[in-house]
């Protein structure tokens, strides 16, 4: 008998359903839609999922999930600085509420080897004791590389479980671990099923849907309907905002690529990610059919290619790949160079190269620059300056605004609606993207009829716990405060050194340094200022020596013939009244470093 549009089905959803396949799978009590109530008694066999990064930004992506005491992680990811964090490296997620149950971590699953997925791990395995990593092939062997590099010989403490094929099963401790195929681009890419007694979480880590795959085989993800309920589904909501997306499919990509490559008439330059294997495996076919040779650029780029041919997923092309001193052996016209640096990075392959600064290539009118790659949110006006002193260099520049040479590996907010209809899930918690996308996700899932009290939108820190079928968030959260990594230290840059390094960047420094007598408690010398960033003192003479004239009055203030000097306290009257008096003449607060010493 046909369901009547206006009955809610076991979902809780009201409307549009004609838009939702039926199931035959009647609502049983345990099926029936979450609730925000209270749970009652005993938490300690309760399902909790704690999100230590991603739900707030693009990258940093690291999920806890803990059962009966048990606890498993889902990716160890790094988040890239954002504009006013000067000289941080990268961010990684605080794990502190881990600390003291290392030994209750069963495993870490890894869903790719993208680094806002993989790049944490050597830091944050080595804090939790090394605990057992579950991933497929190419992603362990990221892992491993980025432990090398990042310190010798620690990829030997590393415990792994490989992932065969998506039909493989793992049990860690009470949680049952199944996996999924998903389209993501990066190979061996996997969505993980993480089975509890209370739950049943689906997560396909970053995903999109391709219409045309260049395989011609398409993923549809309606078997996981049947797995038990109730059914928690986190979803990557990258593309939320992405209503109307005009996507390329791998097959035209391919098919303008190769177009390009035998149409040169000089040498070919291809940036893009490193990390994309199969893409660089293709122009490597494609070169060698037609009689090109390939270099490599950038340290990423060749060791990424090295892992993949170690493990099957590039061929060998002996022949084909050369080292990039040896291009000009060869005419111009037969010589690809595929190299890191398409997102403008500072010290990537493609940046040296526009400067002049490589020794081996050399950028020619006639030569041909192609974009393969996508902006990375937040880089919009580094690539704009790449993309300006490309356009000086050389007269043929190719990228996304010109021709299709790049398909999104993120869903779309159509794919977000499809993703939902096809897995029926009975809560819905859109994750890794901003807090507006998460929104804009929650949004598309009202839209299409999910009662909004199935939808969880969580921070940082947030811990959502689903006991019985009944869900809530706890209002305590977890600590998820930013851990900067600068250089070799971890952790030691807090918020007030970040502070003082975005006051140094905007307003500069003010240096004073004064020789006092401890007896007389009178200045020695001439007092010394040096300013960085803040005025050039040869041409402020004026408001210079008003700054000195100042300082000899507040020293005078804080100073006594019968006691004996406080530098602090002299130090501290001089940077009110410095900082005061510069403020007042320039509207510019810079950093003010009295140093005061005793003679």
């Amino acid at each position: 008998m046909h369901k009547p549009k206006n009955r809610p089905d076991h979902y809780g959803r009201t409307h549009n359903m004609d838009a939702i396949p039926a199931t035959d799978n009647k609502p049983t009590k345990s099926q029936s839609s979450p609730s925000r109530r209270p749970a009652h008694g005993s938490t300690r066999d309760t399902l909790r999922i704690i999100p230590l990064g991603g739900n707030e930004e693009v990258g940093r992506n690291m999920t806890v999930f803990e059962y009966a005491g048990d606890i498993v992680i889902l990716d160890m990811g790094i988040q890239f600085p954002e504009e006013d964090m000067p000289g941080i490296d990268y961010i990684i997620p605080n794990i502190s509420y881990l600390k003291g149950k290392e030994k209750n971590i069963r495993g870490v699953i890894l869903s790719h080897g993208h680094l806002d997925h993989i790049g944490a791990a050597p830091i944050l395995l080595k804090s939790l004791g090394y605990p057992p990593i579950i991933g497929r092939d190419l992603t362990i062997a990221m892992v491993k590389r980025r432990m090398e590099d990042f310190e010798k010989g620690s990829s030997q403490n590393l415990k792994t479980r490989r992932v065969a094929s998506a039909d493989d099963k793992i049990r860690l401790g009470k949680f049952e671990i199944s996996f999924f195929e998903v389209e993501h681009s990066i190979m061996d890419a996997v969505g993980v099923i993480i089975r509890t007694p209370d739950g049943t979480v689906i997560h396909p880590g970053d995903w999109t849907m391709e219409k045309d795959s260049a395989s011609g085989k398409t993923i549809s993800y309606h078997h996981l309907t049947g797995l038990p309920s109730p059914r928690i589904l986190m979803l990557e909501s990258l593309g939320a905002i992405v209503t109307n997306p005009n996507r390329t499919t791998e097959a035209e990509m391919y098919r303008n690529l190769e177009k390009l490559i035998s149409a040169a008439s000089g040498k070919i330059i291809i940036g893009t990610f490193s990390s994309q294997i199969k893409r660089i495996g293709h122009i490597l076919e494609y070169s060698e059919k037609i009689g090109k040779k390939v270099a490599l650029m950038g340290y990423s780029m060749k060791m990424n290619v090295e892992i993949a041919k170690s493990l099957g997923y590039i061929k060998a092309h002996k022949e084909t790949l050369i080292p990039v001193s040896e291009i000009g052996k060869f005419p111009e016209n037969r010589i690809v160079v595929i190299c890191t640096g398409a997102q403008g990075e500072d010290n990537a392959a493609l940046s040296r190269i526009i400067t002049d600064n490589d020794r081996h290539v050399k950028i020619k009118k006639t030569d041909t620059i192609i974009f393969s790659s996508s902006v990375i949110p937040g880089n919009e006006r580094t690539i704009q300056r790449l993309k300006d002193n490309l356009y000086r260099k050389c007269d043929n520049v190719i990228h996304g605004n010109l021709m299709d040479l790049h398909t999104s590996g993120h869903c779309s907010a159509p794919d977000i609606e499809e993703m939902l209809r096809q897995v029926r899930p009975d809560i819905f918690v859109p994750v890794y993207a901003n807090h507006y996308m998460l929104k804009e996700a929650a949004k598309l899932a009202e839209h299409i009829g999910f009662r909004k009290e199935n939808i969880f939108v969580l921070d940082n820190g947030n811990v959502l716990e689903i006991q019985r079928g009944v869900a809530r968030v706890l209002a305590k959260k977890v600590d998820t405060s930013y851990v900067f990594v600068d250089g070799l230290g971890i952790g030691d840059i807090g918020q007030v050194v970040l502070r003082d390094r975005q006051v140094l960047s905007e307003d500069g420094m003010f240096v004073i340094t004064i020789l006092l007598d401890s007896k007389t408690k009178k200045v020695v010398g001439n007092i010394q200022v040096t300013s960085r960033g803040f005025i050039y003192v040869k041409d402020n003479f004026d408001l210079v020596n008003e700054a000195k004239r100042k300082i000899q009055k507040a020293i005078k203030e804080t100073t006594s013939k019968n006691t004996s000097v406080e530098k602090k306290f002299i130090e501290d009257k001089i940077r009110e009244v410095v900082g005061l008096y510069l403020f007042q003449k320039t509207e510019r607060r810079p950093m003010v470093l009295p140093v005061v010493i005793e003679v």
